[in-house]
């Protein structure tokens, strides 16, 4: 799967590549460095949410333990912290922060995850928090946003 997306990726011809600091991410952003020939550079800030207790476990479980719990995160996005978590606006607060200081050069790549990149989406698009969980993409497929 990793090799056929750092084809697509590379096809972009990016000229920075920003990843999380998580091994998912860097499995893909070392392999299209080399094949660039630039570096990456690991960006915390591209992290998941942070889901506290909640990390690891399937919505399905989470569902069965806490019942609508999870329905906070869009019915009360500035409290509700997902097992002692990230609040969803603090997430999409950290996003913005985050895309308002990337660095200003051609085609940058970021590789992330599916809540970062819903949250950059929804600042493109001006969706809600309601809509967020549609925004969030498949695993590895690539969604381009002008910034």
């Amino acid at each position: 799967m990793i090799a056929p997306l750092v084809n697509q990726l590379a096809a972009l011809k990016p000229d920075a590549i920003i990843h999380s600091d998580l091994q998912r991410t860097r499995a893909i952003a070392e392999p299209l460095a080399r094949r660039l020939g630039i570096t990456s550079t690991a960006a915390p800030h591209w992290r998941e949410r942070d889901f506290g207790a909640w990390e690891g476990q399937t919505w399905n479980a989470i569902y069965r333990a806490t019942g609508n719990a999870m329905d906070g995160m869009v019915n009360d996005p500035d409290q509700f912290r997902p097992g002692g978590g990230e609040t969803t606006q603090g997430l999409a607060t950290r996003i913005q922060a985050t895309i308002q200081n990337l660095p200003d050069v051609g085609c940058i790549v970021i590789i992330s995850h599916g809540g970062p990149i819903a949250c950059a989406i929804a600042m493109q698009t001006g969706a809600s928090y309601e809509g967020l969980a549609s925004l969030i993409p498949s695993t590895g497929s690539v969604t381009v946003l002008p910034f």
